[in-house]
């Protein structure tokens, strides 16, 4: 007779899906938020002057603990969730910043994530055989989800950077290149049916050079290829929408509960 394997404290634990549905709203916000971690972190670091250090540092700490706030909730919270978001957007940018300010050029730290992301979701799919965001319902799938965010944040910056600085092409056509991308991959899953899970993963990577293009394109000075709107005046115009949307969804998330209720006590 077999005795029954125990289950790790690590993976036992169930939930409900913790991740938001993929709709019009979430891309919107997804796109906003890594707008506003371009912007958030040249803001902190040079109109604030803080510092790289003191800002990788403050923000990191606010990212653990938006985590682990979004850890113990056992259900999906919009609030908790893109505050997580938009916290992991800005030190996904300081991490590539503060691997440039060492010297490290922008092809390395490219390549760098790339290779983080790969490895990534090698070490998810053999754990958990599925990289869909679906079923983020154990502690571990959502460790690999947030450590996956991390990285196409990371890359993200880094691709962007490279495109629109190092390689010269501007902001404005590094956005409209990767805007492109993503319109091909939804041509791609929408026409020839190219499978969920990988879509997804390949427009959330290209949304965050999106976002971080727009960011720079709206943010820099005119000499420097931007509209001069600033960071400031970006970052509060950004946040301003995400709080709109993440209130409506989370009115939305409180009025689809108490539908069930209703019907239950008209019977």
């Amino acid at each position: 007779m077999t005795t029954p394997q125990r289950i790790a404290p690590f993976t036992a634990r169930q939930m409900m899906n913790k991740v938001p549905e993929v709709t019009a709203i979430f891309w919107i916000i997804k796109v906003l938020a890594t707008t506003v971690g371009e912007t958030a972190a040249d803001y902190l670091n040079v109109t604030l002057n803080f510092g790289m250090t003191g800002v990788s540092l403050v923000v990191a700490a606010l990212l653990l603990a938006a985590l682990a706030l979004q850890f113990r909730l056992r259900r999906f919270v919009p609030a908790v969730y893109w505050l997580a978001i938009v916290l992991i957007s800005v030190v996904g940018t300081l991490i590539t910043d503060n691997l440039i300010g060492i010297g490290l050029p922008l092809v390395a730290t490219t390549i760098i994530f790339a290779l983080a992301l790969t490895a990534t979701f090698i070490l998810w799919f053999r754990s958990e055989r599925t990289l869909s965001i679906h079923s983020i319902t154990t502690t571990r799938r959502e460790t690999y989800y947030w450590l996956t965010v991390l990285f196409t944040f990371a890359l993200g910056t880094a691709t962007g950077d490279l495109l629109a600085e190092g390689l010269k092409l501007g902001y404005f056509a590094s956005l409209m290149l990767f805007a492109g991308a993503i319109v091909a991959v939804s041509i791609a899953y929408f026409v020839f049916s190219l499978n969920a899970v990988l879509a997804f993963w390949i427009a959330y990577v290209l949304t965050r050079p999106l976002g971080a293009s727009t960011g720079d394109l709206l943010a820099q000075s005119p000499v420097d290829g931007g509209l001069g709107l600033g960071t400031t005046l970006t970052s509060i115009i950004f946040l301003a929408v995400i709080l709109t949307l993440v209130t409506v969804l989370t009115v939305r998330q409180r009025l689809t509960k108490s539908i069930p209720s209703a019907s239950q006590q008209d019977k």
